[in-house]
């Protein structure tokens, strides 16, 4: 049962950070809900304050420039993503992951920001935005600041944001030449949460014979979206085979620290994730090895 609660619905971003030094502590941010409204009805957070971002305009946008990458505004919801030119062309894993996130109901109202700041690691976008190095922008009624996403996330459900602070804009830079980025997730029931997904992004040389640079995320893999540091390193100044490709997946599984829970046990989760990362890296590889158009 949802217990009583002030709402205030805030029409700008300086309007938003007012009502949230106004009411300090006890408040919680709503933009779309679908989250929310069920930790709610758990009982699990009861605040007396629920303040409603989702109709600000100035945090609902998508702007890519050539030079500077792409920006997209914390109340853009899943579907603007999906259905954008811009982003299709120029960041196309972030088209087929939203494509695979949720329900086309969901995607019409959550909105990107409101996933991010929820912090569960089976979201989809983490994993991901990681992958491409993306960072956000954080603001509360003094000061802004940016951090990378790979930073933002401290354990289950929780993140860096502050006490009087609001997710603003998520930030993409310039995809690098001979760059491909893949991700996938396993489940059971289409578009439902991945049991665990791999993102992978593989920079090449220019030649296109060995890897430049390489990010591989774990999502559900741990309590948080995580870097597999040690399996990249693997890949930097290599050629791919079978054997490297049987090393970098055997070192993410040992990478990652995932939970058992009544989805999957710890040995099922690390076997998932060997397989995964197998598959994401000779997919990324392939497609970076191919010729820019």
């Amino acid at each position: 049962m949802i217990r009583d609660f002030v709402y205030s619905k805030a029409k700008t971003v300086k309007e938003a950070l007012d009502l949230l030094e106004e009411h300090k502590e006890n408040y919680k941010i709503i933009c779309g809900g679908q989250s929310l409204l069920i930790l709610m009805r758990q009982g699990l957070v009861a605040p007396a304050n629920l303040i409603d971002i989702k109709s600000i305009e100035e945090l609902s946008y998508i702007n890519f420039k050539p030079k500077d990458g792409l920006k997209i505004g914390a109340a853009t919801t899943h579907s603007d993503i999906e259905k954008s030119s811009s982003v299709k062309k120029h960041y196309p894993v972030l088209v087929s992951m939203e494509k695979n996130l949720a329900s086309v109901q969901t995607r019409n109202w959550g909105t990107i920001g409101g996933n991010l700041a929820h912090g569960d690691p089976a979201g989809d976008p983490g994993p991901v935005f990681i992958a491409l190095n993306a960072t956000v922008k954080i603001a509360n009624s003094e000061r802004e600041r940016s951090i990378p996403l790979e930073e933002f996330f401290i354990d289950y459900f929780e993140t860096v944001l502050e006490d009087g602070e609001l997710l603003l804009e998520v930030q993409f830079p310039v995809v690098p030449p001979r760059t491909a980025t893949v991700y996938e997730k396993f489940n059971i029931i289409k578009n439902d949460q991945g049991i665990v997904s791999v993102a992978v992004s593989i920079t090449m040389e220019k030649k296109g014979s060995s890897c430049k640079d390489a990010r591989i995320v774990l999502g559900a893999a741990a309590s948080i979206p995580i870097r597999a540091k040690k399996a990249e390193k693997l890949l930097i100044g290599q050629k791919l085979n079978n054997g490297l490709l049987e090393k970098i997946g055997k070192r993410a599984s040992k990478e990652a620290d995932p939970v058992a829970d009544i989805h999957a046990s710890e040995e099922y989760r690390r076997h998932l994730v060997e397989a995964l990362t197998k598959r994401m890296v000779r997919k990324a590889w392939d497609q970076a090895r191919k010729p820019a158009r």
